[in-house]
């Protein structure tokens, strides 16, 4: 599990929209097909590259496998996305500090 992979799993639309659908809790392969115009066995597949990716885990309950987004896999990807941010605040902290007037002190 890796950003990249999670990258690469999201640059799908369809798997996109897996994980938009997934924001709402579990669901069935057959309740996501439904959102989609793409067959059954389609949105199997693009959920599996989304579990080995560490995005979404499944379980089985009966004769459902249902699907739910996997925090582990967005953690990843945010740690990464981070790192940006964390170069920009810095940037701009270093910015702001040299660019400050120096305080002038009023006569007494």
């Amino acid at each position: 599990m890796s950003y990249e992979s999670v990258l690469d799993a999201l640059g799908d639309g369809t798997r996109r929209r897996l994980v938009e659908q997934l924001r709402g809790g579990p669901r069935s392969v057959t309740e996501l097909a439904a959102a989609f115009p793409v067959s059954r066995p389609a949105i199997s597949k693009h959920l599996r590259v989304l579990s080995e990716c560490g995005l979404v885990t499944h379980e089985t309950s009966g004769t459902r496998n249902l699907y739910r987004l996997d925090p582990r896999g967005l953690a990843e990807l945010r740690r990464w996305t981070e790192q940006f941010w964390d170069d920009v605040l810095g940037s701009f902290a270093d910015h702001v500090a040299d660019t400050r007037p120096t305080a002038r002190r009023r006569p007494r």
